[in-house]
């Protein structure tokens, strides 16, 4: 009788404990395009962003210093930085007026070019100061003969104003708005130059 008393005191104990509950983030991507593309631009497909490993499971990420590393387990994103990229490269590449047409890569999409990349930082980064850091390289892809005719490593990093994670999220968000548009600048600048041959 004693025992079953201490299991009921026990299990009262615990579901008087309130679970931490999980917050949720996104990036605001830049607004679609209103204007029409280029009617003899080229046509590009943008495939996925290939994301390194430890940022697939939707936590945010932290570093302090050069070798630790960590998530925020209760700070989560509402979709993988990868996916959260590659919207915002289309948005940014249609918003431009440079192409025909910008699509998003699946089974049946076809383009002069595509573009691909892989994702190697998006996170907090701790030491002297609180910044952000993103790192990410693309590459443009002739699809015609297969072979990649643009590639560039992109890194940048942005301060963080306060020391919440929703402060990080704010400059994550500024950073990757800088890195898609200069990457979305420089593919432009390469294709029509490309394109004037």
């Amino acid at each position: 009788m004693r025992s079953t008393f201490l299991i009921l005191i026990a299990m009262a104990a615990s579901s008087c404990v309130s679970s931490r509950p999980v917050h949720y983030y996104t990036i605001e991507p830049p607004p679609p395009s209103a204007g029409q593309g280029k009617p003899d631009g080229p046509s590009l497909v943008v495939g996925s962003i290939v994301t390194a490993e430890n940022l697939q499971d939707g936590r945010i990420r932290y570093r302090k210093g050069p070798n630790e590393a960590g998530a925020y387990e209760y700070h989560r994103w509402t979709e993988r930085p990868g996916e959260m990229i590659r919207e915002s490269l289309v948005r940014t590449l249609r918003a431009s007026g440079q192409y025909r047409r910008v699509l998003e890569a699946d089974s049946s999409a076809v383009g002069d070019y595509r573009v691909r990349g892989k994702l190697y930082e998006f996170g907090e980064v701790d030491d002297a100061t609180i910044r952000t850091k993103i790192s990410l390289h693309l590459e443009v892809v002739d699809a015609r003969v297969n072979r990649t005719v643009w590639d560039r490593s992109l890194e940048h990093e942005d301060p963080v104003a306060g020391k919440t994670v929703a402060d990080v999220v704010q400059s994550l968000d500024r950073n990757l708005r800088h890195v898609v548009n200069e990457a979305a600048t420089d593919i432009g600048a390469f294709l029509a130059s490309e394109n004037k041959r």
